[in-house]
């Protein structure tokens, strides 16, 4: 044995891991196959170019990770364990142009809890605590890598028959509860309903228009957990299907994670309008900006 090799790696290590509702075959290939990671690598915001990414011992995997504000991260790590599909090891070592860049090793395990689900989990070892420190502090690591993890969920939904998507406001739970359900607020990001009540059993309507065409929503309150949990029906008058909409709300210290969940989108007619990616574009721009301005101004007001 090394005896110069520090075996503690407590204080110099991160870790994260995740639950997602597929199975570990699925996850593996969103994983590996560079078509699909670059849909879904890196924190909100941001977007990669896969240059290289050959996943085998000694393969090389290089991508560059473009900020939203414009800055880029190369990053280049050589893979030294690849077992699928239960884990994947690689060393890497990159970081902005003209830095030393950011040097780790990291372990993603691929478990399955259940039938039907896969934990993933990412063990990074840095080569000291300051390091660990750094990336943590400069980089974000920690909450970058809770980003990504919900990306790849988002992403494994579409291929999965329901769609996810997860946002962290900056504001707490009773504020987030109440704009999800007070209708005087609903009108402010989401739809005007002619009345809304967060009661199970609950029917409301609404229209909405898209090419011209116009499609009547109809809903049912199917379950509430005030402040932490809405679910509603979803289908459109004079078309087949049947679909559910679920808030969650999670309390991070003084901000709101919301996980929304769309099921049974594969339910409804194979026409264009009712493509996921519609669904996708719709819930994106309604939750990643729709519902952050109005938090955003309700904030600044409060």
């Amino acid at each position: 044995m090394n005896k110069n090799k520090p075996t503690n790696t407590s204080g110099r290590e991160i870790v994260i891991s995740r639950v997602f509702d597929a199975p570990r075959e699925l996850v593996w290939e969103a994983w590996t196959n560079p078509g699909h990671v670059a849909q879904w690598w890196g924190p909100n915001g941001f977007t990669t170019t896969i240059e290289k990414m050959d996943v085998r011992p000694g393969g090389t995997w290089q991508h560059v990770m473009h900020g939203p504000d414009g800055t880029d991260y190369p990053n280049k790590s050589v893979f030294t364990e690849v077992v699928k599909p239960e884990r994947i090891v690689y060393d890497h070592g990159g970081g902005r142009k003209g830095s030393t860049g950011v040097h780790f090793t990291a372990t993603w395990t691929f478990d399955e809890p259940e039938a039907g689900k896969t934990k993933l989990t990412i063990h990074m070892v840095f080569p000291s605590a300051e390091d660990r420190d750094k990336i943590v502090k400069e980089y974000g690591a920690i909450e970058g890598g809770n980003q990504t993890l919900a990306r790849l969920a988002e992403h494994l939904a579409t291929k999965n028959g329901l769609f996810v998507i997860e946002r962290t406001f900056s504001a707490p739970a009773a504020m987030v509860w109440k704009a999800i359900t007070d209708n005087s607020q609903l009108k402010e990001w989401f739809f005007e309903f002619k009345e809304f009540k967060p009661e199970v059993g609950f029917e409301f309507q609404f229209l909405a228009e898209k090419d011209g065409m116009k499609y009547f929503h109809r809903c049912k309150v199917t379950e509430v957990m005030p402040g932490k949990k809405l679910a509603y029906s979803w289908r459109y008058e004079g078309h087949e299907g049947n679909s559910l909409v679920t808030f969650e709300l999670f309390s991070e210290g003084g901000k709101t994670r919301l996980k929304l969940t769309h099921a049974g989108l594969d339910t409804f007619p194979k026409i264009p309008a009712f493509a996921k990616k519609n669904f996708v574009w719709g819930w994106t721009m309604l939750i990643g900006t729709g519902l952050k301005e109005f938090l955003g101004k309700s904030v600044t007001a409060n």
